[in-house]
């Protein structure tokens, strides 16, 4: 196991002090107890401390002096202020803002430096004159531990340790029904003795409670929260599908409005169901030559925004699944000048905060609530998210009653204890880990582009133009590859790239692969990648044609509340008849679900939306096509496709919206 390091940067403008304090320091870190692997390391300028801290990814914590001169012209005695203390610690927390902070001061200048640093990030102080390096070892150290605490995991651990007799749920009874059987060992044996020891149940009371923590859990759950820039953070095992649902929940009483990207997530279009909002829905920006779905144009939101200042809530999904990231802060200035809560959907994007490249993270651009996905680009178990919150109005009783409504009263504890130490690791080597993974991004771009026949699109090229002057930004850990050259179709390439190379990729459309970069992929891969890709190139295969599936309509009047239009019983007519004949009567009509074709997976259909010819005839193109498109929410009545319509009696009911 390798052992962690932890550097600890000094910046001081005087050398022999420098030396001095890197000495003492080392001293008495060799003479206590060290298992973080601390050593402390110096500079004298501002500068050389800004470079270090972006090249080593090792430095945990910066010991910062308050004033930093250097000399004028090489001349002893005129001496220029290189940088505010202020100024620094200012530009540190804004390139790395999971680095510890201290400040050296001297006496008689402690109030002006302490009032001047007040409303930043300053973890400490130490006076410059006080040598007392066995005592700034030990904070230094107590600092960094916190950090790398685990409360929730460790105490898991712990308890399995104890190896306890189990009298309760679950009935595998920590792998005991399974280790023995001549049926089902094999499971225990590929899983693991240890997932099934840590398997345990809400009757541990040492493990805390997911639905009322006020234990370890709650611990983690704070770090976690400093960790991410929010002032509350929540663990969720379901999944940001369920995080989305919980906060729709929270902030929407039925027929209260919502702002809403169209190309959002299923799970937000369940949640106006759930909540029984009034939706605005946004249409997204389209490539066509691509078929890829942006970010909804600014000029559109702030349109909306000054439409409808009687929304609730807005959400946005940043980054997108291709990579897209809005200029959210503006946009959320502009929500927030209406009294909208801004909720942004940062499923694909739980590691920009521990990386400039990525940043500004949603919570940094001042959104109410952020969900993320910390199992999809962090090191957590699938279905672990967490949801942020840094709504000044947070109701956390109504929050907690909406979260409980959706959590199961046996959560899996190895996934809770997988988002403690997922996020430990940002914390502690995120920007290490993101700073490869970077470059490895820029190995597979241009690895690819040298085949000659596959091109990685750049965000020229992803950009629809309705959102050319967007300030839209591209997250590089996603990359998006033209095939349309290689002679395959996106079909078959997928087929060969799994069943003869071993490679599994994240997406397709019919002219392109997504690639997803995490903080685990390695060099091997790439090369691999490489490999697989050139010798497909060099096939030379004949460039043919590659079918584009139908462009999605635009949508149409919504008459109902997606929730009373849901909860009806409704009907089923089928699309085609036995003679594939389109039924036209359906014409008209009011959807009772959600009709999902995937890819794209935007919904072309939700409860209470009338039906029009353009949507009758791009449902029967897709059930139509040769392509692999799944049809989410069309019943099969024996052969027949039908859709679930309102009934004109259940119609008669219901209460038409307004705009």
């Amino acid at each position: 196991m390798k052992r962690p390091i932890s550097r600890i940067l000094i910046i001081n403008d005087e050398n022999l002090i420098l030396k001095e304090l890197i000495k003492g320091l080392n001293a008495a870190a060799k003479s206590l107890e060290n298992p973080l692997g601390i050593t402390f390391t110096g500079v004298t300028t501002a500068r050389e401390a800004l470079e270090a801290i972006k090249q080593d990814g090792d430095i945990q914590s910066v010991v910062v002096d308050d004033t930093l001169y250097t000399l004028k012209n090489g001349e002893k005695g005129s001496r220029n202020l290189q940088m505010t203390a202020l100024k620094l610690v200012q530009e540190i927390t804004r390139f790395r803002p999971e680095l510890d902070i201290y400040v050296l001061i001297a006496q008689e200048k402690e109030d002006e430096v302490v009032d001047s640093l007040f409303s930043e990030t300053v973890d400490g102080y130490f006076y410059r004159e006080e040598r007392d390096y066995r005592g700034m070892y030990r904070i230094l150290n107590a600092q960094i531990q916190e950090k790398a605490r685990t409360p929730f995991y460790d105490q898991l651990k712990s308890y399995v340790l104890m190896a306890k007799d189990a009298w309760h749920t679950p009935g595998h009874s920590s792998g005991d029904s399974l280790r023995d059987s001549p049926w089902a060992s094999d499971f225990y044996q590929f899983i693991g003795e240890h997932i099934f020891r840590a398997d345990l149940s809400v009757s541990v009371p040492m493990l805390d409670s997911l639905m009322e923590p006020s234990g370890v859990i709650a611990e983690a759950q704070k770090i976690a929260a400093k960790a991410f820039g929010a002032r509350r953070t929540f663990f969720a095992t379901n999944g940001t599908s369920t995080a989305n649902k919980v906060i729709f929940q929270t902030l929407l009483a039925p027929g209260e409005k919502l702002l809403l990207d169209r190309n959002c997530h299923k799970s937000v279009h369940h949640g106006v169901v759930l909540s029984g909002a009034h939706p605005i829905y946004l249409n997204s920006s389209v490539n066509k030559k691509f078929s890829v779905y942006g970010p909804v144009p600014k000029q559109t939101l702030f349109n909306a925004i000054e439409e409808y200042p009687d929304a609730q809530a807005l959400i946005l999904t940043s980054c997108t699944y291709d990579g897209l990231r809005y200029d959210l802060r503006p946009i959320i200035e502009a929500a927030h000048a209406k009294g909208i809560k801004v909720i942004i959907d940062e499923a694909w994007y739980g590691f920009a905060r521990f990386h400039p490249a990525f940043r500004p993270t949603a919570m940094e651009a001042g959104a109410d609530y952020a969900t993320q996905s910390t199992h999809k680009v962090l090191s957590a178990f699938s279905q672990s998210s967490m949801i942020h919150v840094n709504d000044p109005d947070f109701k956390e009783h109504l929050f907690r009653e909406n979260f409980n409504m959706h959590t199961s009263t046996s959560p899996q504890y190895s996934m809770i204890a997988s988002l403690d130490v997922a996020r430990k690791q940002a914390s502690l080597e995120g920007y290490k880990l993101l700073s490869r993974t970077l470059e490895l991004a820029k190995e597979v771009r241009d690895q690819v582009n040298s085949t000659g026949v596959f091109r990685v699109l750049e965000l020229a090229d992803l950009l629809p133009e309705e959102v050319k002057h967007d300030n839209i930004q591209l997250d590089s850990t996603k990359v998006t590859v033209d095939i349309s050259h290689c002679g395959y179709t996106v079909e078959d390439l997928i087929r060969e790239l799994f069943e003869r190379y071993n490679i599994q990729v994240e997406k397709s459309t019919f002219n392109t692969l997504t690639l997803l970069l995490t903080i685990g992929t390695t060099r091997s891969k790439v090369s691999r990648l490489y490999d697989a890709l050139m010798r497909i190139a060099r096939e030379g295969r004949a460039p043919r044609r590659l079918y584009q599936i139908a462009e999605l309509p635009g949508f149409t009047n919504l008459k109902y509340l997606p929730r009373d239009a849901f909860y009806c019983g409704g009907e089923l007519m089928p699309l085609l008849d036995e003679q594939e004949r389109v039924n036209n009567d359906i014409d008209g009509r009011v959807c009772a679900d959600q009709i999902t074709p995937y890819p794209p997976g935007i919904p072309v259909l939700v409860p209470g939306q009338v039906i029009t010819q353009e949507v009758v005839q791009y449902l029967v193109s897709m059930l139509r096509s040769q392509k692999r498109v799944e049809m989410h929410g069309i019943v099969y009545d024996g052969y027949l496709p039908c859709l679930r319509l309102l009934t004109p009696l259940e119609e008669k009911g219901l209460k038409k919206l307004s705009k």
